[in-house]
């Protein structure tokens, strides 16, 4: 093989590798261009996503295990409208972050700002009615953790998920300082996105849990 022929090779690997697109460490993941917040916070619902699978689970086994007339009707214990209310409240917010996030991409930041802030009051506003609920669980129909099984499940699984309302109703708090701020526009809404999912996973579960422990 002739010298010319080699430095031709080399220099026609030098190019290749120079045409390919450097791995991002810190910006994606790889080439996949899915930044690694994004990947971060799916890997985290799939861990939420077992743990209230697993939740939801042992409830529905004791729940279909107890004898006829063992358990409690829902619609005698808990205050069902007052809940479904409280359920439609949750899933506004979802809509109310949609229209925020859509309207921060779009380059309207008041509008999105609003958008923010709406979520985050009917987040608090969400919690402050289970706080209530759980008042009057406690007081007026004496049910509790230790009253029997269904008290037991019932706290478990609906305050856990309060829980995660809570820390997302802070998280909220925070991304509507900052779009307040202005650190959001049409290229930089990651933490509104990111947020977004982990609200929007929250809502769904609590539709299911609604579902099965108050209608089912």
């Amino acid at each position: 093989m002739s010298h010319a022929a080699t430095t031709n090779e080399l220099h026609a690997s030098s190019s290749h590798t120079d045409s390919e697109p450097p791995l991002m460490a810190h910006g994606s993941v790889l080439q996949l261009g899915i930044p690694n917040g994004k990947i971060a916070i799916w890997l985290f619902l799939g861990s939420e996503v077992m743990f209230f699978t697993g939740l939801i689970g042992a409830y529905i086994v004791l729940r279909f295990g107890q004898p006829a007339g063992n358990w409690p009707q829902p619609h005698l214990t808990l205050n069902v409208p007052l809940t479904a209310v409280n359920t439609f409240l949750l899933i506004c917010s979802s809509v109310t972050l949609v229209w925020g996030l859509q309207s921060i991409q779009a380059g309207q930041r008041a509008k999105g700002n609003w958008g923010l802030f709406l979520t985050t009051l009917l987040g608090a506003v969400f919690v402050g009615v289970q706080a209530y609920e759980y008042y009057e669980l406690w007081i007026h129909r004496g049910l509790t953790a230790s009253t029997n099984i269904f008290g037991s499940c019932f706290y478990a699984m609906t305050g856990f998920h309060g829980l995660h309302v809570f820390l997302g109703v802070i998280a909220m708090a925070v991304v509507t300082l900052m779009g307040l701020a202005g650190k959001f526009d049409t290229k930089h809404y990651a933490a509104v996105e990111l947020t977004g999912l982990y609200w929007h996973f929250v809502d769904l579960v609590w539709i299911i849990l609604f579902a099965i422990v108050y209608l089912m």
